[in-house]
């Protein structure tokens, strides 16, 4: 079995809780199950309280080969935020919403300096993707168009420093890649319309359901988030950089980073977000996966 487990964002307590829900047993500082294995979909940093403690359990995971760890957008957000441009400041600019929205994991690494530069070395071995014969698994959006460009691109599927710099760079291939692969697809809201995100930030684009065919959608109903102010009309299509989307025939995919609420529950047959919304008081969220057809709610573990 593989057991693919949500955002964390350094909340260990509910990371344990959940590994021990799933049967999980710690062993000289590691958690390993006799008949199954974690796969870690991104985001073990930022907003919690125990983010060090989260990396330490996770990569001790990854270490002993009891579980895989992908790269989420916090990750590699928190490499270009440290990565300094040549000409001066960094690839990931010093703004004050990205101080805060790293705020808490430097503030955990305060006077810890070359462990928080550990992490993030370590941060540079993670995968983009994953893939079997019978499933995917990415952070946050599969687009096969992204992902061939990425297996072409990358180095065993990895970022190197020399990469990290290249993706910076607005327009190119590889930053559109990692963008969505990282990031998910969005789209412009209608009529100069505009909304406030989770950290009160103005946003005039949504996340959209890139399983979705948008032929068929709303601007309501294919935003992941549910916005008030979106109308109940077609998409203009022209919006779009393509109408290409991960069909029903497609491998089961698994990924986190939309902030879900509620009761978890997959969307369709193969596409399961993980994603429930930790860091805001909501769920920590597995699958437990064993090779089934079809994926199923009844394999949703979650704390």
């Amino acid at each position: 079995m593989i057991d693919l487990i949500g955002d964390i964002h350094g909340h260990a307590a509910k990371l344990k809780a959940l590994l021990r829900k799933l049967g999980y047993t710690k062993k000289k500082g590691v958690y390993s199950h006799p008949n199954s294995k974690v796969l870690f979909v991104g985001d073990y940093i930022d907003r919690g309280p125990k983010i060090r403690e989260t990396l330490q359990i996770v990569k001790a995971m990854v270490d002993s080969g009891n579980a895989i760890a992908l790269m989420g957008n916090h990750e590699y957000n928190a490499l270009c935020f440290h990565f300094q441009e040549t000409e001066g400041g960094h690839l990931r600019k010093h703004l004050i919403k990205n101080i805060i929205q790293h705020y808490e994991t430097l503030k955990q690494f305060h006077n810890r300096q070359k462990e928080y530069e550990f992490y993030l070395e370590w941060f540079k071995t993670l995968p983009l993707y994953y893939e079997t014969d019978t499933f995917r698994a990415v952070h946050a959006c599969w687009d096969t168009k992204h992902i061939e460009y990425l297996r072409k691109t990358l180095v065993n599927d990895r970022l190197t420093d020399e990469l990290i710099y290249q993706s910076v760079k607005k327009g190119t291939k590889l930053n559109e890649a990692i963008d969505q692969t990282l990031k998910g697809k969005e789209m412009k809201m209608p009529q100069d319309s505009s909304f406030s995100d989770k950290d009160g930030t103005k946003r005039t684009e949504i996340r959209i359901k890139w399983w979705e065919d948008p032929a068929k959608m709303t601007y309501k109903s294919i935003s992941v988030e549910s916005i008030e102010v979106l109308p109940e009309e077609p998409i203009e299509l022209s919006e779009l950089k393509t109408l290409d989307y991960y069909g029903a025939k497609e491998k089961k995919v698994f990924f986190g980073h939309y902030w879900l609420k509620g009761e978890p529950s997959i969307y369709k047959e193969n596409i399961c977000c993980l994603d429930y919304s930790v860091a805001k008081h909501g769920k920590l969220v597995a699958y437990r996966y064993d090779g089934e057809t079809t994926l199923a709610n009844h394999n949703l573990v979650y704390v």
